[in-house]
């Protein structure tokens, strides 16, 4: 009878352990709790000199339902990255929230995001609420991640402006679908094939002092939190003749 009961409670703790487990393997739904402030001085949409580097292309990002991150900013690797935000009071706040990109970094009243003064109205159930919700300027949420969705969009390849043909070459990746992050990226000559490792050079920033010549190839690699890594190399190529300021379609989209 020992031996029966002491089983019992073997197999009703390895339960309880794989239960945990398999809570723990979903936790990337789950949610965090912070807090969410927005700029009050800016207009419904995002800013243009964000410290992601996208420029213009970043303040009308999502319908410009963008915002600045704190730690999730991750030293420019979190740029591009999609949130799930929703506030917490429910006398304004809707169930659904809003889905923001992350285009700045910054922080302000110990906040993980400050959003658009587009996006933060977006997440009260109605107009009335949406004035209360600017009133409080800082108001609790909860935020996850979530994968970005640009519908008839592939990733685009934007040239810096500050690019300078053909000796430097800068530019962002835009439109990344998905919830992996682009952590590496090479620039490789589509005559020979042959790849150099760029720099980061802030945000979403990729740059060369000494671009090959030749119409140019760019391959990514996305990472995600579980370790996995792939490389991806669109169809399409940079022209010979980039032009600073110009915006280039890869012909492909993360299905990752």
């Amino acid at each position: 009878m020992a031996f029966s009961h002491l089983s019992l409670l073997f197999l009703f703790a390895t339960f309880l352990l794989m239960q945990t487990l398999g809570d723990a393997a979903t936790c990337s739904d789950c949610f965090t709790h912070s807090r969410a402030a927005y700029y009050p001085n800016s207009d419904e949409q995002g800013t243009e000199t964000g410290r992601c580097g996208y420029g213009t292309f970043g303040a009308t990002l999502n319908g410009g339902d963008v915002s600045t991150a704190s730690d999730l900013y991750r030293d420019g690797v979190g740029c591009g990255a999609c949130y799930q935000v929703r506030c917490t009071n429910s006398d304004y706040c809707s169930d659904q929230g809003v889905t923001v990109v992350v285009t700045d970094h910054g922080s302000s009243h110990q906040t993980d995001f400050i959003l658009s003064r587009r996006a933060f109205v977006r997440m009260s159930q109605t107009t009335s609420a949406a004035t209360s919700l600017l009133s409080l300027g800082v108001v609790d949420i909860e935020y996850r991640r979530v994968s970005c969705s640009y519908p008839g969009k592939n990733i685009t390849i934007k040239i810096d402006e500050n690019s300078n043909y053909p000796h430097y070459l800068a530019f962002v990746i835009g439109y990344q679908q998905g919830k992996k992050d682009i952590t590496a990226v090479q620039l490789c000559e589509t005559q020979n094939f042959v790849c150099k490792l760029l720099d980061r050079s802030y945000g979403a920033v990729w740059t060369t002092s000494s671009p090959p010549s030749g119409p140019l190839s760019i391959r990514m690699l996305f990472s995600d939190d579980d370790g996995d890594e792939t490389w991806l190399t669109p169809v399409n190529n940079i022209p010979e003749d980039w032009k600073p300021g110009s915006a280039y379609d890869s012909g492909v989209q993360v299905n990752l």
